[in-house]
């Protein structure tokens, strides 16, 4: 239904990152190509998140296992609270539950991202992200990153992630920061900051952060949601209160974007721990990369074209 609202032609002459479109006022676009991000007040109703929460919750609990899906845990604090959403930091690649998945689905999401990619969405990386308070043993920063350093698929302008609040997020539980204007650098080599027992598996990180970037902490309401570019520097803070931290978020690419081989490039350290990662999980004796991500894309709207 929203596709009649996004012109074939790709941008006109003064914007790089947006399509043609009739939601985004000029203003907002204007925006977005200048800081490579764009927040929209309550987007998501508060009716979704609680489901969403719920879903989140019976994962937590093992009350159900969707196929395919990645739960990151602080497995110091397990025996402390064994199966809760005390100890699960992440669920990740959840495109197989249908609960959760609808958040990929929403329309009032996919307008806004048809804005980015075109009419052909795929989903290709789904988290809910469940930031724990801080203890003593781990500390779930995220280190400044890159999005586009995870992805071997390009071009990085049809590529936009949605990231929505599930509750009230600020500096005091590790809201998102950003650098604005940084989507407009190249992809950056990245890899494990030297913080001693504080890095989570594949929480990559800038190798050479300019600190002289101004920094933006994204203070957000239950249901705001931000779009970003995936060149866009950003991370987030520790959780200092005795809460949690939840967000959800997919990252969407069009889908005539395609994949690149990353070998002999900054990412290629990642292809060969995310394959080792997948062996080790599956058992499985050889896994390629673009396997990877066939198995976690999936369409959302439109037509199935490369990805």
């Amino acid at each position: 239904p929203t596709s009649a609202q996004v012109s074939v032609a790709p941008h006109s002459g003064r914007f790089c990152y947006t399509l043609d479109n009739n939601l985004l006022t000029t203003e907002q676009r204007q925006f977005y190509e200048d800081n490579g991000y764009l927040l929209i007040k309550k987007l998501v109703s508060d009716e979704d998140i609680e489901r969403f929460r719920k879903e989140f919750m019976r994962i937590c609990k093992r009350e159900v296992k969707p196929p395919g899906i990645m739960i990151m845990k602080d497995e110091s604090l397990r025996s402390q609270f064994g199966q809760s959403e005390n100890v699960v930091n992440k669920v990740q690649d959840f495109q197989e539950n249908e609960e959760l998945f609808r958040y990929c689905t929403l329309p009032e999401v996919l307008r806004y991202v048809e804005c980015f990619t075109g009419p052909n969405i795929m989903a290709m990386h789904t988290m809910l992200i469940n930031k724990l308070p801080d203890s003593d043993k781990q500390t779930f920063l995220h280190p400044m990153h890159q999005d586009l350093h995870y992805f071997p698929f390009r071009p990085a302008s049809l590529i936009v992630c949605a990231w929505t609040a599930m509750e009230r997020s600020h500096q005091d539980n590790g809201c998102l920061i950003v650098q604005p204007g940084t989507h407009k650098t190249t992809l950056k080599p990245h890899g494990y900051p030297e913080w001693e027992g504080k890095t989570n598996k594949l929480f990559h990180g800038l190798l050479d952060e300019d600190e002289k970037i101004p920094k933006v902490h994204l203070v957000m309401e239950k249901g705001d949601t931000v779009f970003f570019h995936p060149l866009l520097i950003h991370g987030s803070g520790i959780n200092r209160t005795s809460g949690f931290r939840k967000s959800i978020s997919c990252h969407f690419a069009s889908s005539e974007c395609h994949y690149i081989d990353v070998k002999n490039t900054t990412q290629e350290h990642l292809e060969k721990e995310l394959e080792e990662m997948v062996r080790k999980k599956y058992n499985a004796t050889s896994v390629e990369l673009k396997d990877i991500w066939n198995f976690r894309a999936r369409l959302v709207q439109g037509e199935r074209i490369n990805l």
